[in-house]
C-alpha cells in the first residue's frame, strides 16, 4: 500500500512540473474539450505513470522530450508500450516540437484513435 501512495505522490508532483508540451496538449485535453472525452493527466496505470490517459477510451499519450532519443530511455518507453497494449491499452507518443508546433495534427492524430 505504501508503494501506491509514493506513486500518486510522484503522479501529483508531475502535474506540478508539466512541460511546456504537457500544459499546451492538457489546456486541449482537460475538461472533455476533445470530442467530450475525458482526460486525466499524470496517472498511474500499475507501475507507471502515463502523461494522460482515457480510461473510458483505453487510450494513452505520452509526450517525449529529446531524452527519449536515448537508448536507455528508448528500451524503457518500449517496454511501457508494450505493457500498456498488453493491458488493452492503445498508446500515441508525440515528441514536444510536434505538440507545440503541430497542436492540429497532435488533435487530428488523438480524434483517429478515439474513432
Amino acid at each position: 500500500m505504501k508503494k501506491r501512495r509514493e506513486q500518486i505522490a510522484f503522479a501529483r508532483q508531475l502535474r506540478r512540473r508539466q512541460t511546456d508540451a504537457e500544459r499546451t496538449l492538457w489546456m486541449r485535453l482537460r475538461h472533455k474539450q476533445l470530442d467530450g472525452v475525458k482526460f486525466r493527466r499524470q496517472q498511474p496505470i500499475g507501475a507507471y505513470i502515463v502523461d494522460f490517459a482515457s480510461f473510458e477510451n483505453k487510450l494513452v499519450i505520452e509526450i517525449d522530450g529529446g531524452q527519449h532519443n536515448e537508448e536507455e530511455m528508448r528500451e524503457g518507453d518500449e517496454e511501457r508500450t508494450t505493457w500498456l497494449k498488453e493491458g488493452g491499452y492503445q498508446v500515441l507518443r508525440f515528441w514536444n516540437n510536434e505538440v507545440l508546433m503541430n497542436m492540429e495534427g497532435v488533435l487530428e492524430r488523438i480524434r483517429k484513435a478515439l474513432r
